[in-house]
């Protein structure tokens, strides 16, 4: 009887083991597919990961040189404005000069006065500014008019920088006139003609002194004035008003 229990007891110990395997080995083999998966997934997840990043990186870039883009288009506009402006200020200005130019036959002389400098000077002494007073006097009596101004120097030195100094003298004279006696800038002819056109000879140190000067000039144009009265309508009579 005991033996027949033995068997009996060995034979289940054994079928529960061998149960107990093929339940592990079926858990298994239902896991392994699902980690296989999960890991699978795991990948694909990291790669999406990296290409949102390169993708905002790339896109953050495109923003930054888009707005760079924008800035120096901006930039160039308003370039390009100010470039028309200057454009069109130096076609009225053209325009004008044209018109003074073309009609400069009709310029005659009508008062000058002769600014002299100390060697290598170009600055105004307080004669010189009495001088360019009383001239300027005569400029306020006048409409169509314009002012040339012509700055010379000695035989000292090089031409270039004779002619640099010629032309600072005379920015000397045209500046106080704006400055003091509000001669408009257009009104103005300006020319630095360095050691040309000398009155004396450069020989002799008062010769120098004479050729170191600016000459300055009043023309008016009459014919203007002229057409200018000519255009003014004459006051009504007490019989045409009637």
């Amino acid at each position: 009887m005991s033996r027949t229990i033995l068997v009996v007891s060995l034979a289940a110990a054994s079928l529960v083991a061998n149960i107990g395997c093929a339940t592990k080995k079926y858990v298994q083999n239902q896991i392994t597919p699902i980690n296989n998966k999960i890991g699978e997934l795991d990948d694909i997840t990291a790669k999406n990961s990296r290409d949102i990043k390169d993708v905002d990186g790339k896109a953050q870039q495109g923003i930054a040189d888009a707005n760079a883009a924008d800035q120096k288009a901006v930039a160039a506009g308003t370039s390009a404005d100010q470039a028309n402006q200057k454009a069109a200020r130096l076609g009225t200005g053209l325009n004008g000069l044209q018109g003074t130019v073309e009609n400069l036959d009709n310029y005659k002389p009508a008062a000058n006065t002769t600014i002299q400098f100390g060697f290598n000077k170009a600055t105004l002494t307080k004669a010189d500014e009495q001088a360019l007073d009383e001239f300027a006097q005569q400029i306020s009596q006048q409409k169509h008019y314009i002012v040339q101004v012509q700055g010379f120097t000695d035989s000292v030195g090089s031409a270039e920088y004779n002619n640099q100094l010629s032309r600072r003298r005379a920015d000397a004279v045209i500046q106080y006139l704006a400055a003091k006696h509000n001669v408009p800038p257009y009104r103005v002819y300006l020319i630095g003609l360095g050691k040309d056109n000398p009155v004396a000879q450069n020989t002799s140190s008062s010769g120098r002194a004479k050729n170191r000067r600016v000459d300055v000039q009043l023309l008016t144009n009459s014919l203007e004035s002229a057409s200018a009265q000519a255009k003014t309508p004459s006051p009504q009579s007490e019989s045409d008003q009637r």
